[in-house]
């Protein structure tokens, strides 16, 4: 006697399935991931400690935010998944109030990353990262809560971050 129908089927139904798949493993790999072009924005200091108020900026903390920028320039530059856009230096657009992402796609940026560290007192700081995909609604901002006000402790935070939240392959 016959099987019924539906077996048939079945049996038909996994063997295109089995097919389709092995059309699919032998068409060539797709070509090389188009890297995002990224600008990094310059890095600010907001100050809130007693220090700050009374003393004003202090060199050493201005020439740290300079290397954060650099660093994660630099982290960019080395990651095969992003294409960095160079910008001037001393380009802050938190000094423009929301405009950075028309700085951004005006550069030709996909996405725009800027930084500020919070110096709360010289053992209290915290750096953060903001991710801004153009043209998507809500900024991603990363942070990392650093102790001491050193240039070893200000890298090590940047690393963290340029790591564990950005995922960027070589970190500074």
């Amino acid at each position: 006697m016959s099987r019924p129908q539906r077996h048939r089927s079945g049996r038909w139904r996994i063997g295109a399935a089995c097919a389709a798949l092995l059309t699919l493993s032998a068409l060539p790999a797709s070509a090389e991931p188009v890297p995002v072009p990224v600008v990094v924005f310059d890095f600010e200091l907001i100050d809130t400690s007693l220090e700050g108020e009374l003393n004003g900026p202090r060199a050493d903390e201005t020439a740290r935010l300079a290397a954060l920028a650099e660093a994660l320039r630099a982290a960019y530059r080395a990651d095969p998944d992003h294409a960095l856009i160079e910008v001037a230096q001393d380009t802050r657009p938190q000094d423009c109030r929301g405009c950075v992402e028309t700085m951004a796609a005006h550069l030709g940026a996909e996405r725009a990353v800027t930084g500020t560290v919070q110096k709360v007192s010289n053992l209290i700081l915290n750096i953060n990262v903001v991710v801004r995909d153009i043209g998507r609604p809500d900024p991603v901002v990363h942070s990392a809560d650093i102790r001491s006000n050193t240039d070893e402790s200000w890298a090590r935070g940047l690393s963290w971050l340029a790591r564990n939240r950005l995922g960027l392959r070589s970190a500074p």
